[in-house]
């Protein structure tokens, strides 16, 4: 059993791959927590969300990973000092690192994807690649402690793949 921490836009998170990578979590006993920016955050679908914690506050040693979910909405994060020193602790503490959709590009904007492979929404491969990552259009690809998934169709897939990780 592992503790992960799932970050969420304030608005315009996607709803099913925070509902279905969280789901596949939990299937496999997992406990999550939500943080944003925000206490309650809204989804492009309609879903709201009570957030457990704030994310800058979020702290590596009381997590086993940390995954981005994607969604128009986290574009937000592309160039945040929070969301990047959150992503940068995880992976210096060797933890799992993970994100979806459109959400990989927060990783390759502090660094994290350079040299690595990953995948993303589509349209957001040139970005990613551009900060040196190699880009594998698969639905999930995981590259040692980095997980990252395509977008809504591989969120399932992409919460097993963390689950079986941690």
């Amino acid at each position: 059993m592992a503790n992960v921490l799932l970050i969420i836009s304030p608005q315009d998170y996607q709803d099913k791959e925070y509902s279905d990578t969280k789901a596949a979590l939990e299937a496999a006993d997992h406990i999550v927590f939500t943080a944003s920016t925000v206490e309650k955050a809204h989804g492009k679908l309609g879903g709201i969300v009570e957030c457990d914690a704030l994310m800058y506050e979020a702290n590596a040693e009381d997590y086993d990973a940390v995954v981005f979910i994607g969604g128009t909405g986290c574009f937000e994060y592309f160039e945040d000092d929070a969301a990047h020193s959150v992503a940068k602790d995880f992976y210096e503490a060797g933890k799992l690192t993970c994100a979806i959709c459109a959400a990989p590009g927060i990783l390759a904007n502090c660094g994290l994807l350079d040299g690595k492979e990953a995948t993303c929404w589509p349209g957001e491969e040139n970005h990613i690649q551009e900060k040196g990552a190699k880009y594998t259009a698969t639905p999930v690809q995981r590259d040692g402690l980095i997980i990252t998934g395509n977008g809504p169709e591989a969120a399932h897939e992409f919460g097993q793949t963390i689950a079986d990780a941690l």
